[in-house]
This record gives C-alpha cells, sequence and structure tokens, in this order.
C-alpha cells in the first residue's frame, strides 16, 4: 500500500480524496485477495487528470493498462461483438481489450462514458450495464465468442465530463468520485514538477537550458489560462519551449532564467485579465461569488435607481431564468419589509429600479445571487455603500431566508484572487468550509 502510495503521489498532484478512494480500494483487495465490488467513474472538467490516473493505478497494482475509448460508440456490438455469421464480425470492444492486455486482471479504463451515442444498432449504454455489474460480469456473454466470460477480476475505472448524459442505471453502477480542477498553488507545483521537466524532454532541451521560476508559472497560469485543468498551461509551456528550442537551435544565447516581464516576448500579450475587487466608492454596487466551469468567478451586481412612476424593474446583463426571479424576489422582499430597512413607502412608486451585472455578453445564471441582489438594492434606496472587501453568495426565499449554494471552494479560491478578506455565506455550507 505504501509503494502505491508513492506512485500516485508521483505521478499526480494534489487530488488527496481520491487517491484515499484508490487506497481504500487496494486495501480492500490485499485482504480480499480479489477484485471487490464497486466500479470507479472520475467526474470533473476536461484536463484534470482522470485518464492518466487510470495509468497510475495500473503501475501501483503492478497490472496491464487497456484504455477503451467510448465517446461516439453508438451500435451495441461495439460491446458485446458481432455474431460470426455476419461477414467481418469481430469481438467486442471489452474482448478485444482483454486479448491486448493478454491477462486475466487488467486496469481498464473506460474513456468518455457521457458520450456514448444511441443508434439503430441498439443501445450501448445498456449493453455496458452488464460489463460493469460486478453481479453480472462473471458471466459476460460476448457474442463473437459465444460462451460466458468472467470479467470479475478486471479493475474497471471509468471517465466522464458531465453526468447529464449518462443514463440513469449506468450511473448506479458505479461509484462517483469527483475531481474537481485544481487551485493556483496546486496548478504551480504539477507545472513545476511534471509539465515543464517533460515538456523540456519532448523539445529537446536539458534541465540547465530551462529555468521557469515558480513566480514566472505562477503569471503564465494568471494571464494566459483560464481552465479547471491544467492542458492549456501545458500548451502554453510547450509554446515557450519551442521558442527557448529555437534559440538553442540557431546557436542563440538561452537567458539564464525567463522572469515574468519576459513572458510578452515567448507568449505575446496577455490574454486574460483577473477580476479585481473595484472597491465600494458607489452605493447599490455588491461583489457576488459564481461558480463557473472553469473555476470561480467575482461579479458585481449594481442597482441604480431613476425618477418615474409605477416602480419598473429593468434586468441586464445575459441574465439566465433563475437569476431574473432572485432580482424579482428581491425587490418584493424589500418592498414588504420597507420598514425594516428605514426605507418610505413612497420610494417604491416613485422610483424605477435598475439592475445590470456587468459583462453582458457572458450569459448568466445560477441559484447563488439572491443576497447579493438583495444587498444591492437595499444599498441603492438607502444611499448607504457596502463594507469594503466583502463578498457574498447564496440563495434568497421570499421570505428572507437564506438558502446553501455550491461551488463553495472555487468561490472562495476566486474571493482570494480578488484580493477580498471577508466572505457572507449560508449557515449551512459551514460543512464545505470544513471541508476546505
Amino acid at each position: 500500500l505504501n509503494e502505491a502510495e508513492e506512485i500516485l503521489d508521483e505521478d499526480h498532484y494534489g487530488l488527496k480524496k481520491v487517491k484515499e478512494r484508490i487506497i481504500q480500494q487496494l486495501a480492500v483487495m490485499a485482504l480480499n485477495k480479489k477484485q471487490s465490488g464497486s466500479i470507479l467513474l472520475f467526474v470533473g472538467a476536461p484536463g484534470t487528470g482522470k485518464t492518466s490516473i487510470g495509468q497510475s493505478i495500473a503501475r501501483a497494482l503492478h497490472r496491464k493498462y487497456v484504455r477503451i475509448s467510448l465517446g461516439g460508440i453508438r451500435d451495441e456490438a461495439e460491446i458485446r461483438g458481432h455474431r460470426r455469421t455476419y461477414i467481418g464480425a469481430m469481438p467486442g470492444r471489452i474482448m478485444e481489450g482483454m486479448k491486448r492486455s493478454k491477462a486475466q486482471n487488467p486496469v481498464m479504463v473506460l474513456d468518455e462514458v457521457d458520450k456514448l451515442a444511441k443508434d439503430y444498432g441498439g443501445d450501448p449504454a445498456s449493453a455496458l450495464l452488464e460489463v460493469l455489474d460486478p453481479e453480472q460480469n462473471s458471466t459476460f456473454h460476448d457474442n463473437y465468442l459465444d460462451i460466458d466470460y468472467d470479467l470479475s477480476h478486471v479493475m474497471f475505472i471509468a471517465t466522464a465530463n458531465n453526468l447529464n448524459t449518462i443514463s440513469q442505471p449506468l450511473l448506479d453502477r458505479m461509484e462517483l468520485i469527483e475531481v474537481s480542477g485544481y487551485i493556483q498553488e496546486e496548478k504551480v507545483e504539477i507545472a513545476a514538477k511534471h509539465l515543464v521537466p517533460k515538456e523540456a524532454e519532448i523539445h529537446g532541451l536539458n534541465k540547465k537550458d530551462v529555468k521557469l521560476p515558480k513566480k514566472t508559472i505562477q503569471a503564465i497560469i494568471e494571464s494566459y489560462t483560464r481552465e479547471s485543468g491544467v492542458r492549456e498551461l501545458d500548451k502554453k509551456i510547450a509554446k515557450l519551449m519551442r521558442k527557448l528550442a529555437f534559440k538553442k537551435a540557431s546557436d542563440e544565447v538561452l537567458p539564464s532564467q525567463i522572469k515574468p516581464e519576459d513572458l510578452h516576448d515567448y507568449l505575446g500579450p496577455v490574454e486574460y485579465t483577473r477580476d479585481k475587487y473595484q472597491g465600494n466608492a458607489y452605493a447599490g454596487v455588491v461583489t457576488g461569488l459564481a461558480w463557473t466551469a472553469v473555476g470561480g468567478e467575482i461579479l458585481f451586481v449594481e442597482t441604480s435607481l431613476s425618477k418615474g412612476k409605477g416602480g419598473k424593474l429593468t434586468l441586464t446583463g445575459n441574465l439566465g431564468d433563475v437569476m431574473k426571479e432572485s432580482a424579482m424576489l428581491a425587490l418584493e422582499y424589500i418592498h414588504a419589509h420597507a420598514a425594516l430597512f428605514g426605507i418610505a413607502e413612497d420610494m417604491f412608486e416613485n422610483w424605477n429600479v435598475h439592475i445590470h451585472v456587468p459583462e453582458g455578453a457572458i450569459p448568466k445564471d445560477g441559484p447563488s445571487a439572491g443576497i447579493t441582489m438583495v444587498t444591492s438594492l437595499v444599498s441603492a434606496f438607502t444611499q448607504r455603500k457596502v463594507k469594503s472587501n466583502l463578498a457574498m453568495t447564496g440563495e434568497i426565499t421570499l421570505r428572507g431566508k437564506v438558502l446553501p449554494v455550491g461551488g463553495i471552494r472555487e468561490k472562495i479560491l476566486a474571493a482570494k484572487r480578488a484580493g477580498i478578506n471577508e466572505i457572507i455565506l449560508c449557515k449551512e455550507n459551514q460543512k464545505d468550509i470544513d471541508e476546505i
């Protein structure tokens, strides 16, 4: 087990929960002497190392490694094999994999389970049910072999980017393990330990040719990438290596080390600017926190009032239905509790309200802007500015109850990057904080 742990740590930085679960599985197998129960399904954004973790597990177990890509497979016979009466009949991918591995107990990675397609040739996702059910797969029937084959010794690992497209019975067979994105500190370590040496070798450079201090790697991550995984980062490092390789091949003198200010020459102008906290100079502007597929973001909710009869509410900023409803809820709640906030009743009749969430071209939706909108509205109506360096996230009900939301880890990291020191959350999100 210690050796397995070392191998996993050597190949992957971070991913603590994932490694823990794998080591537990290995411990059970060590005691039980046979492949035990559950089939693991790694779910996460592209580039977070789901497929390569399967390779590490095979190495840790000293077993053969087989990878079967399921993306776009739409014929059931690809899994179960064709009957031998057909011309060009072949065994299914599973048996082909077993043949390639020349072993009865390989580690088999079923890549991209969420990208299986359906066709008149049957539903391959349904054919996978037999493969992935530990109760059934000891008698897996391949149409080409036409005999039952025992798959119970195989360690199956599945990967997916998105759970919505996986059928419920198939999901039921597997144990979900979230491979969440890496935080900036982890990415810096991954780049220093794995990506830079790998790319240097690919581009024919020695260790002494390439000196990338951690400050520079951090600058690449902040200014040139925006993602959960590290694939984009890998590409940027490769781009930098190509320029160094060109210099070396042209017998130019290589720089002793690449500083953050040199990146412009190697990678071009900055591609992304991090959202910075913009201060609290105006009433009605509040900092909210949002979860996106590439990590957390901070966003601003702005409210302005203009004279006008009837108290019209205008919403802009490419908001989805949930956020529009949050804004209506927020206004209704304040209207009902005007006395509580010391807002005069006639304010609502004589002023039109406009709520805007900047970067109007980017679609935004999600259930975590409720309290931000309430705070923004109250701030605009009372003309009191919001406390500086403060961000918030949480959904609201019509009674003014704040509900817990997800993506807390990413949101806290976004706030940290933007230089915010205080965050308001629902009390029920305490469990997420303890985990972090």
